[in-house]
């Protein structure tokens, strides 16, 4: 059931077993799961169906770090989250991504790779992916092209990965039917969560108050409380909620709003093939993005190049991908811009003040530039194609000191908000440099191809160009201790009983892979976990198939809300 929370009366309490905040990957994935096992959810989204610059501008801050846009274009505050605005990138972490390295302070997960395995498997019917496979041999027989091949790596220092493409799945519309459907689940969309209150010690929370633009009030009552608003909302909305505990929920040590994370992106350099490796499309993601000639299985894959876990720890460096980047002919032109501006229109993805009519007469004005880029994209031909650089991203370092606070303005509804200070330090430098050199030595040895690099950018300031890919991480980090993070292993909010936190603002370390399938996993983990702990001493346990599937076979308790119908039924047996 979906309800418009500006038409409810004024002051209205709802109660529910389970309070969702936030209808992006990892609200939506808890509620779905709750579902399935008759567990009664609230689901409060921010926004309606479609974006709206009224909604959109509560995400606005100050930048007060590195050059960096959080807001407009790079989240997307309504029903669906930030899906609405995903490329579609699935790769899961590496299984050395959970490990404490004593060369990067701060890192380690409280439990390993093998914790989340079965919940990435799950994943893939979820963000509609293919196989659970990304062994790099595989899908290249898989495609068998001539112009889809591996690449040799002779050094033992390289390895390539694959990544697999969501269609991508758009969460607002693939499962909007499922929770319009279920009658354990209400919607409650333009529902803003301004304030968490709990008891007079901050140890177990009470309700959640809600606002709407329009000026209407209500609050929801609940057993569990989630926050799933995103890697910077769910911070924000914790360190608001101050009226108990003036630093803020679950910030005793300080630690809510820190660590903030994201993947930071660079090119460099350029590279000269050796004939045959021109036109190969593996690698490339001008080629290999979305492309059915990169696909098996009914899903286009990719591949990056990784150093090896021996060289990460022989040289200490970060984790790391870099693939190449075809320069077309007009990129970056005015008329290039605007015509992947009118791509992203028909993707119907969000861009804040865009104006077809405006973008008509750029590319009207720059003819050459526009239909030269356009026919590059579509054709391929090796004329047109000006350059071959390296792009790269690498595991962000948790830092104190990159985070993420509340500004002195407020919003419309009253909330702080929030001032982003993303930080990077001088190992993500040096790991840049590193992975770049590597990948150059590689080519050259494997006669692949000759690269000549930029300079080095340790020692120097970040370069313009330097830029972030809107994974927003880390700031309310997962840790066995509550003086080191702010959730548990089971990403509870330390000292509160029945507070807990999903996304990616959990993740202590993030690799340098995408974050969306890991949020995914994680949700699953949770949701598993919400069911069990609001099972009753008398729950029938039954086969997890009737709440998670047929491929399931893990027994769970029977929620609440099932219980007098297993009783009733147990007696007529009985008798």
């Amino acid at each position: 059931m979906f309800i418009d929370t500006r038409g409810i009366d004024e002051g209205r309490e709802i109660e529910t077993t389970v309070c969702v905040v936030g209808a992006g990957v990892a609200g939506i994935t808890i509620a779905l799961e709750l579902d399935r096992c008759g567990i009664d959810t609230c689901l409060l989204e921010s926004g309606g169906y479609r974006p709206d610059e009224d909604t959109r501008d509560l995400y606005r801050g100050e930048n007060a770090g590195l050059p960096y846009a959080f807001a407009d274009g790079s989240r997307s505050r309504y029903f669906g989250g930030s899906s609405n605005c995903w490329g579609g990138w699935c790769r899961p972490l590496d299984p050395w991504d959970f490990d404490k390295r004593d060369w990067v302070p701060g890192s380690g997960w409280p439990f390993g790779f093998d914790e989340l395995a079965p919940y990435y498997a799950r994943t893939h019917a979820l963000l509609k992916l293919g196989p659970d496979n990304f062994d790099p041999p595989f899908w290249e027989q898989a495609i068998g092209r001539h112009d889809v091949r591996r690449i040799p790596l002779v050094t033992g220092d390289l390895r390539d990965t694959i990544a697999q493409f969501s269609p991508p799945a758009r969460f607002g519309k693939l499962y909007r039917g499922d929770l319009e459907r279920s009658p354990h689940i209400r919607v409650f969309l333009h529902a803003n969560v301004v304030h968490i209150d709990t008891d007079a010690a901050a140890h177990h929370v009470e309700r959640v108050q809600v606002a709407t633009l329009t000026g209407r009030r209500m609050s929801v009552t609940a057993k569990r409380f989630v926050l799933a608003a995103g890697g910077i909302e769910n911070a924000r909305l914790l360190l608001a909620s101050n009226r108990v505990q003036a630093a803020g929920l679950g910030n005793a040590h300080d630690n809510v709003g820190r660590y903030f994370m994201d993947h930071p992106r660079i090119m460099s350099g350029s590279v000269r093939f050796a004939p045959g490796w021109a036109r190969n499309k593996l690698y490339d993601i001008k080629y290999h993005y979305q492309n059915a000639a990169v696909a098996a299985y009914g899903t286009p894959i990719s591949s990056q190049f990784a150093p090896t876990p021996a060289v990460l720890r022989r040289e200490k460096l970060l984790n790391s991908r870099v693939w190449f980047f075809s320069v077309f002919y007009g990129e970056g032109s005015d008329g290039a811009q605007a015509l992947i501006r009118c791509k992203q229109a028909l993707l119907r993805k969000e861009q804040p003040g865009w104006r077809l009519r405006d973008d008509l007469v750029t590319m009207l004005r720059h003819p050459i530039d526009t239909a030269g880029f356009g026919l590059t994209r579509a054709v391929q031909p090796r004329a047109l194609i000006r350059d071959v650089k390296l792009q790269a991203i690498v595991e962000a370092q948790p830092n104190r000191e990159s985070r993420v606070t509340l500004a002195e303005q407020r919003d419309r509804l009253g909330m702080p908000r929030v001032k982003v200070a993303w930080r990077l330090t001088e190992l993500a430098q040096r790991t840049f440099d590193r992975t770049f050199e590597l990948l150059a030595q590689e080519l050259r040895t494997s006669a692949v191809a000759q690269v000549r690099l930029d300079p080095p950018l340790a020692g120097r300031a970040w370069p313009a160009s330097l830029e972030g890919t809107w994974h927003h991480m880390g700031t309310t980090r997962m840790h066995e201790s509550a003086r080191e993070g702010v959730v548990d292993r089971d990403c509870k909010v330390f000292g509160i009983d029945n507070l807990f936190v999903a996304g990616s603002s959990v993740f202590p370390t993030v690799g340098a892979n995408f974050p969306t399938i890991t949020i995914a996993a994680l949700a699953l983990r949770l949701a598993g976990h919400l069911v069990k702990s609001l099972h009753t001493p008398d729950a029938v346990v039954v086969p997890a198939s009737l709440c998670h599937g047929a491929d399931d076979n893990t027994a769970v308790p029977l929620v609440p809300v099932a219980v007098p119908f297993a009783s009733a039924l147990m007696r007529l047996v009985r008798h």
